[in-house]
């Protein structure tokens, strides 16, 4: 909803479209910002005929002085005239400019608005009380901008006749609030005295304010840069669902950057598919021959058969978003509950959504207290930046790249609880060249997992040498195939022997040793199979870089037999050898094995037989959402 009051973007002498700025208001409440806004439709000439006068009449009536806020509260009752009722948008027109105003009306509501994308501001307003002076609120807000991205602020310190215009009061405030902005990254481009209440400062530079040679509310706005058109931006076309007419496959959606016709290449992210546009779909006269832009659904037919899922998004090919199963985020948390790291969420990305897991916190603080101390969790109304590992791949593209398609929003137990801007893809992993092209297997996820019985894991068996890692990888192994699962195991001196060969046992050779494992691993897990690692990987930042790689699909188990009983084992000699000097390097004896701090799982197989381990394996991998029931079940019963 809209309060349209003047005629939206009409054309300039010139031909040209006049250019659109969406502004936030935000500021502490009662610090004039419904009085500034109807003062700002007076001045810019944005009432109805007649509107002011009979105001000030009823207000004359009634016995009480007008108030300019009275003119949204007046607005917002009527439904004639042509007017749009909207509480928070108001559009009016500068000399140059078109603006979109939003107006925020409280913290929680502006976050709500904000990161759901339902406002995306190119600029702001930020309003003072000269009496009152920068409020905890006042900075709160500005703290807000400047995560949200917002680089224009133009700031206005009002009430200006409640300090008797005092210029050394406006240079205080104006201090203040220009170093805060200025910590932030943030530079007003204007901090302008005004009185919203008699019009000082607003459209024109009174004599009350005759000290100050800056730039009025008006011209502040006019001066203001709106955002690049989304139809300058690279075709997004986020899929909304697929429809059968005729022979027609029909893939429809609304365009949210760019533009397409008939004819154009096209990609379909994240699977990589190409293909070309055949026809661009429309009713009741269809096909459409001409372009497409953004702001505009659609309907389109492709000159192949593809499988498209809702939330795939299509984008031209050579400008296509990227591909990732991880992403950095900003973003503003609004649930009862703290996030913390590990925590499971549902995110959405316009209509393409994704389990998916917290990896890291970053930047967590409480944007009203805006102290420089992080916390580990971010609670309610706080912000922070997170690292999310994904449980399927999604397109999106960093928020600066495109604030279209470069937001999310978190879910828990089906209601928004968070959401923010997109930073950053791929954040913590390595980036692949351009010259590579990954390519995915035929089948999808979905398919092995309804074979298989269970998704992709990594189950990662560390320990001492002699702990029983290989003889548990190898029972785990065979109980899961019995069952009709997919385990493989990779077993750390079997790839020493044949992909690794050409590693020593160097701290660096062995954390290539561990990567190579965890990749080899992660790609058997991602294509449906469980992939069971049985490695010493003594060091526990080689073990957290495997945990990286594999992302949720990693689960820890300690096989924590006691060091003495690993050497009394000592199957292949190793630990008599190495106390006899002739073999170097060799983790056992010493202190060079890191114990795991937070495994899934820890196991003493001198206190457990090798059928009793498993069983704790498997429970382990059914609670943790690895095997469906039905294959414990049938485990059960053999």
């Amino acid at each position: 909803m809209n309060m349209i009051v003047t005629p939206a973007s009409p054309a300039t002498p010139n031909g040209t479209t006049r250019p659109q700025v969406r502004i936030v208001i935000v500021g502490h409440v009662d610090h004039g910002k419904s009085t500034l806004v109807g003062r700002l439709l007076h001045e810019t000439g944005s009432l109805p005929d007649g509107k002011l006068e009979m105001l000030k009449a009823v207000s004359a009536r009634r016995g009480m002085p007008f108030e300019w806020s009275f003119l949204l509260d007046a607005l917002q009752t009527e439904r004639d005239q042509g007017i749009t009722i909207d509480t928070t948008q108001i559009r009016f027109r500068t000399n140059s400019r078109d603006i979109v105003l939003i107006d925020a009306p409280g913290h929680a509501e502006f976050l709500r608005n904000m990161i759901t994308g339902a406002s995306q501001a190119d600029g702001a307003v930020l309003i003072i009380d000269a009496l009152e002076g920068v409020r905890d609120q006042t900075r709160r807000h500005g703290y807000l901008l400047h995560l949200l991205g917002v680089k224009q602020v133009a700031v206005v310190v009002n009430k200006m006749d409640r300090v008797d215009f005092s210029a050394a009061r406006f240079k205080d405030i104006s201090d203040e609030i220009s170093a805060h902005l200025n910590g932030l990254g943030v530079t007003p481009t204007a901090v302008i005295p005004i009185s919203a209440r008699d019009g000082d400062g607003v459209a024109e530079r009174t004599d009350r304010i005759g000290w100050y040679k800056g730039p009025t509310v008006v011209e502040a706005l006019d001066r203001l840069e709106p955002a690049r058109p989304l139809e300058a931006l690279a075709l997004r076309l986020p899929v909304q669902a697929i429809y059968k007419f005729d022979d027609r496959r029909i893939v429809a959606g609304r365009i949210e950057s760019g533009s397409l016709i008939a004819g154009d290449e096209i990609v379909i992210m994240p699977a990589g598919k190409i293909a070309k546009i055949k026809t661009v779909e429309s009713w009741p006269v269809t096909p459409v021959a001409s372009r497409q832009g953004a702001g505009r659904s659609v309907g389109i037919t492709l000159d192949r058969e593809l499988f498209i899922e809702r939330g795939d998004i299509i984008a031209h090919v050579g400008s296509a978003p990227r591909e990732t199963r991880r992403l950095r985020a900003r973003i503003f948390w609004l649930h009862d509950k703290p996030l913390a790291k590990g925590d499971q969420l549902l995110v959405r990305c316009g209509p393409k959504e994704s389990r998916a897991t917290v990896v890291a916190i970053e930047k967590a603080v409480d944007p009203g207290e805006l102290s420089s101390s992080e916390n580990k969790a971010i609670g309610r109304n706080h912000v922070g930046e997170i690292d999310i590992s994904l449980s399927n791949p999604i397109a999106t593209d960093p928020y600066t790249e495109n604030p279209r398609t470069g937001r999310l929003v978190i879910e828990v137990s089906g209601r928004i609880a968070g959401g923010g801007l997109v930073l950053s893809v791929d954040a913590g992993q390595r980036a692949v060249p351009v010259d590579i092209v990954p390519v995915e297997s035929a089948l999808r996820s979905d398919e092995r997992s309804a074979r298989y019985r269970h998704n992709g894991a990594v189950v990662w068996l560390t320990g001492l040498p002699a702990s029983g890692k290989s003889t548990l990888a190898r029972a785990l192994e065979r109980r899961l195939f019995t069952n009709g699962g997919s385990p493989i195991l990779l077993d750390g001196d079997t790839l020493r022997a044949g992909l690794n060969s050409d590693l020593g046992f160097s701290a660096t050779d062995r954390s290539e040793n561990i990567r190579r494992l965890a990749e080899v691993a992660t790609h058997l897990a991602r294509n449906g199979h469980i992939a069971i690692v049985a490695a010493v990987s003594p060091a526990r930042e080689d073990r957290a870089a495997a945990r990286r790689i594999a992302d949720t699909a990693f689960r820890e188990i300690h096989v924590a037999t006691p060091a003495e009983v690993c050497e009394e084992r000592d199957p292949k000699g190793h630990y008599k050898k190495a106390r006899a000097g002739a073999l170097a390097s060799f983790t056992g004896i010493g202190n060079d094995y890191e114990k795991p701090e937070a495994a899934e799982l820890m196991i003493d197989t001198s206190k457990r037989t090798v059928a009793e381990a498993a069983d704790e394996i498997e429970q382990m991998l059914k609670t943790s959402g690895v095997l469906f029931d039905e294959l414990v079940d049938l485990a059960a019963n053999i």
